[in-house]
């Protein structure tokens, strides 16, 4: 698919000034800039995220109700239940107020539904089963902003519930009929950052709760954890969760939990590490429990009391994973399959029998990524199609379901991602309609991809000094892209090498000979089009990055598109 290139301008005075300021290389001073740190003072905060960033969790709107109830809960000895998502946010914000109750003398235990037999939320046999066992406060982690019924069940019988969450509020009904709401996108909630993740919002709540018993000293030590599922679900890693995650990431090699440092030898991560490392090798294995079995072995995982049992729980999510990429790959093509002849919508609803609902999002990520359309796929199941949707083009998706939810049994989300339930029959209909919607607020624009390039990169800026120098500007991820660079007038060497079947790397050179190498990710499928040989001309957008091999560095160039002459 044909992308547009936007190029970023900057304004070169701008640039040294700030470059002299901080003894900052000029592209780093200009990156800066462009993400709207141009000051000295922003500058120098965003290069050096500490504790101070943190803001104050009682600017939470709730906070004080939540933990004044909470600490009466620990005082008389109560049973505390934590209700917590099935994904790496919601496993990650239960063992984080687990452990913090653990230190104040709280008695809890946990709840974590089961994907295919409760689904998503609160529901109300399991708060039945929590009653009979005695349990009088239940404090949700990662969901229950919109469980309108269960919680209003729970007050009904004597169960106070307290919903921790980040997720959108129903812009009609509002919050539920909840104890307290710990949300910093409810309504009339004004804390400073609205981009924290569920296991954030718990993580605010546990350092309240810290704070009042004299241990704040120990929320540092939270961080590793948080750090985790703050980059699992794709959060803006700017203000307060750029600190999150920046000191997170730091501590995550000096590890002393057992889970974590059994979950790092698995996923081979034990040296220095990246929102790369925890977006790609730690988190994809904690999913997958969730999505292929029980999202309740990340919990027993992190909350192991010897490296050996936490070495067999580690083991099994990793053999879950694997079983999850095999799972996901047939689902994506049989889903692929079920999108001929519907391209020319504008948002892409796939439907088919009994697909594994644990894999169904990353499923409907790659088709969204393809055709760049929001998606949803559906698993039939018993007159029923359980979904899950992804945005592309700036769609908000949550808008796009409010526009037609009388056809939902229930939804869920965000302006990126959700989750619904629907009447199979209803199918074809939400099709039409969600075609409708994101055809009114697409603009054909909208609906092709862009690469955001950062700054045209000459061959002689072209070294391994420039990596170094961008390392500065880590963690990157939401919010804080990696810097994608374009440079231009390069030659192929030679006809791209394929790389199991599906990859392209090239050898590249300038006018003056001076030769690159580089690598394109399903390079086949995206370079599809065009024709790439020896002496091929190009315009390369690329990221680059330092590729170490048998202890030998070099410069490498990760392709995100490029443009032939």
């Amino acid at each position: 698919m044909q992308k547009r290139w936007t190029i970023k301008k900057h304004n070169q005075d701008e640039v040294k000034k700030l470059a002299g300021e901080l003894n900052l290389p000029l592209i780093v001073a200009a990156l800066l800039i462009a993400r709207g740190y141009e000051t000295e003072e922003k500058a120098h905060r965003f290069l050096n995220p500490s504790l101070d960033d943190l803001h104050e969790p009682n600017l939470l709107k709730g906070m004080e109700t939540a933990v004044r109830r909470i600490l009466k809960a620990v005082e008389n000895g109560e049973k505390i239940l934590i209700w917590g998502d099935y994904d790496v946010d919601g496993t990650t914000g239960t063992v984080v107020l687990r452990k913090a109750l653990e230190l104040i003398g709280g008695k809890t235990t946990f709840h974590i539904p089961h994907r295919f037999t409760e689904g998503y939320g609160i529901n109300i046999p399991a708060l039945e089963k929590a009653k009979e066992r005695g349990y009088s406060l239940v404090v949700s982690v990662d969901c229950g902003t919109r469980s309108f019924e269960p919680i209003a069940w729970a007050k009904e019988n004597g169960i106070d519930f307290i919903v921790t969450d980040h997720h959108l509020s129903d812009e009609i009904k509002g919050n539920p009929d909840a104890f307290a709401v710990v949300n910093p996108n409810q309504p009339s909630c004004e804390y400073p950052d609205k981009h924290l993740a569920g296991v954030g919002v718990a993580f605010k709540l546990a350092h309240a709760l810290l704070r009042e018993k004299g241990r704040e000293n120990l929320i540092k030590g939270f961080l590793k954890v948080v750090a985790i599922g703050t980059i699992a679900d794709i959060m803006k890693l700017t203000g307060e969760n750029r600190a999150i995650v920046a000191l997170g990431l730091k501590d995550l090699p000096k590890a002393v939990n057992y889970g974590l440092k059994a979950l790092m030898e698995v996923a081979d991560c034990n040296n220095e590490m990246t929102s790369y490392d925890i977006g790609y090798r730690i988190a994809p294995r904690i999913n997958a429990a969730g999505r292929m079995d029980a999202a309740r072995h990340v919990v027993e995982l992190l909350e192991a009391e010897t490296f050996e049992a936490a070495r067999s729980i580690a083991e099994m999510l990793n053999s879950r994973n694997r079983e999850r990429q095999t799972m996901q790959r047939q689902i994506t093509e049989l889903a692929f399959l079920e999108t001929k002849g519907i391209t020319e919508k504008n948002f892409v609803v796939v439907s088919g029998e009994k697909w594994h609902r644990g894999v169904i999002g990353l499923a409907a990520s790659k088709i969204a990524e393809k055709l760049y359309r929001p998606t949803i796929v559906f698993s039939i199941e018993d007159g029923f199609g359980h979904g899950s949707a992804r945005s592309a083009g700036g769609y908000h998706l949550l808008n796009g379901l409010d526009s037609c939810a009388e056809l939902f049994e229930q939804y869920g989300g965000h302006a990126a991602a959700a989750g619904m339930k629907i009447k199979a029959d209803n199918i074809e209909k939400l099709q039409e309609r969600l075609h409708a919607h994101a055809s009114e607020n697409l603009s054909e624009e909208d609906l092709i991809p862009e690469v955001k390039i950062d700054a045209v990169v000459t061959t002689q800026s072209l070294n391994l000094d420039l990596v170094r120098h961008l390392k500065q500007l880590e963690p990157f991820g939401m919010g804080n892209q990696k810097p994608k660079f374009v440079t231009r007038d390069l030659f192929l060497l030679d006809n791209p090498y394929v790389m199991k079947e599906k990859h392209l790397k090239m050898r590249l050179a300038d006018q003056n000979g001076k030769q690159f190498e580089a690598v394109w990710w399903d390079g086949i499928d995206k370079s599809n089009g065009q024709n790439l040989h020896r002496k091929s001309q190009i315009d390369l957008a690329y990221t680059p990055e330092a590729n170490t091999w048998n202890g030998n560095t070099r410069l490498q160039l990760v392709v995100e598109d490029l443009k032939t002459k």
